[in-house]
Formats: structure tokens, sequence, C-alpha cells
């Protein structure tokens, strides 16, 4: 299948206006390109769920620090474009810097609650960043649906509170984290790790796993499986933590109990490289028994 590419936002709405949508929703899949599984499992569900599939492909210059790697960030837009015509992409929008921001100065989105904390804390001005982008391509794009993934939690907290705040008719439809066979969350920025870093990296996961248990047994004081996952990443030298957090699944807020479901959300440094993960947890009905 061809996939329509387009470079302007012009161009793709005067697609849009003139495709027979039917009676089927029309579905956006925003991504930063270097496109992998994850986002294969997005595109799979949009296409499922969809007349009409758009990926956008914008690296968001927004949404990096100034120590960030906007530089490094892989970019090849020809192998995307392939992976979207093997999926069956209708189009895919690759915006320059210059078409998405025009002035050089955009006007920004205030971000709510969702933003504090977690990776909000050492990334200020990103979530803002995330969310100015993302409301300009669903803007052009005019989406029924648009595919996030919950790796990602925290970003989609911010976008889905985007969403509903400014009345947007637009569905958040949430993907399941992809994982390689070791549980390691699917990336992009995977690619920087060395193969020693990369078989250090699954430590992650695992940490989120034993918190989860711990969760699952009855726990009820969120420091208990928080500090169960730090010690499994204290094994790993080579690991730094920034973050162990247990959080509500709906503002991505430490609690200070465990009531209800919960996410426990972690961001780690393995070399240059950071790694973010995270897992819904569902307490026991009975509290975990204290040793005496």
């Amino acid at each position: 299948m061809t996939v329509a590419a387009f470079r302007n936002a012009r161009a793709l709405r005067t697609y849009l206006d003139s495709a027979p949508f039917g009676d089927k929703p029309l579905g956006l899949v925003p991504t930063m390109g270097a496109l992998h599984e994850g986002h294969g499992s997005l595109i799979q569900l949009a296409r499922e769920e969809c007349g009409t599939v758009i990926v956008s492909l914008f690296v968001n210059s927004l949404q990096f620090g100034p120590t960030e790697d906007l530089k490094n960030y892989p970019r090849r837009f020809d192998a995307d474009l392939l992976f979207c015509e093997r999926r069956g992409v209708d189009a895919l929008f690759a915006p320059s810097e210059e078409e998405m921001y025009p002035s050089g100065t955009p006007a920004l989105v205030a971000v709510g609650l969702e933003a504090e904390g977690l990776c909000g804390a050492s990334r200020p001005g990103h979530f803002q960043g995330v969310a100015t982008t993302v409301l300009k391509l669903f803007n052009i794009v005019r989406p029924d649906r648009a595919y996030f993934g919950e790796k990602d939690m925290q970003q989609l907290a911010v976008i889905s509170r985007m969403a509903r705040d400014m009345n947007l008719s637009v569905d958040i439809v949430t993907g399941p984290t992809q994982r390689n066979p070791d549980g390691m969350a699917i990336s992009s920025r995977n690619e920087y790790l060395s193969t020693e870093e990369r078989q250090i990296a699954a430590v992650l996961y695992r940490a989120l796993r034993v918190a989860r248990q711990r969760i699952g047994d009855g726990d009820r004081d969120p420091l208990l499986p928080k500090n169960a996952a730090l010690k499994v990443l204290e094994f790993e030298p080579l690991v730094r933590v920034e973050y162990v957090e247990i959080v509500n699944p709906e503002d991505m807020q430490a609690v200070n109990e465990i009531a209800g479901p919960v996410r426990v959300a972690a961001a780690i440094w393995i070399g240059d490289t950071r790694l973010i993960d995270n897992v819904l947890c569902e307490p026991s009905n009975k509290p975990r028994r204290r040793r005496k």
C-alpha cells in the first residue's frame, strides 16, 4: 500500500477534506519517528478501529531541554515511510519545524497537575511542549481518535486532561506497552544503549514487577513497594535512579496510602541514556501482615 506523504498542513488538509471517510472515524498516531513495534501496535489498533489512519512524524524541539539529545535523536524518514506502508497507514504527516512553528516562538499550552512530579520535576517545560505540539496536530488533522502508548503514562495523562478541559472532539485511546522478551519496554531510546547496558536495562521492569507483587500481596504503605523496587535497582552499579514513585493513575501524583489501583512509575539512567517505565497495580483486599 502506498502511503501519501505530506510536509505541509495545507496539503494534508486538502487530502483529508477529499478523503471518503464514510461513517468510520479518522485516527491519528502522533510520533517523533524512529518507528518501532510500540508504534506498530498503535497503528494496528487504529487500523482496526478507523477508516483512515494518519501517522505524524515530528521531532518536537519544544519538549527537549537544553541539555537533552535533540540533535542526536534518530531521524530516518525513508525507513519510517516503509514501516507505515507495511502496516496500511493511509498518510504520513512529516512537517518541518518552520511549518509547525512559523513564528519561531509559539503560543504555549498551560498544563495542569498531571505534569507535576515524576518526569515533570526533572524536565521543566517538557509537558508544555508536548501538549502544545499535540494540540497543533489535533487542530491540523482533526482526528476522531488519537492513539498513545501506556509506557508514556504521564504524557497520556497530560494530553487526556487537555482534551477534556479544552472540549476537544477527539477520543484519546491508550495502547498497552510493548515489551521485549526480557520485559524491557520498547523505546526509540533503547538504540542509545551499548550491548552491556542493554542487558542491564531489563532490571527496570524487574524492579517494577517486584513492587507490583508487593502491592498485590497487600502492602498499603507505598514506601514498602517503593523500597523493594529500589533494592532491585541498587544491585546494578551502572544504574542511577531518578525516581520510583507510587502514583494515582488519574493525576499521576504520589499517594500516601494504597487504597485502590495505582501505578508504579520509575525513571533510571544507564550511562547517558534515560529510561522510563510504569505498571498498573491492583491492591489486595487484605493488607499484608506485619512480621513480629
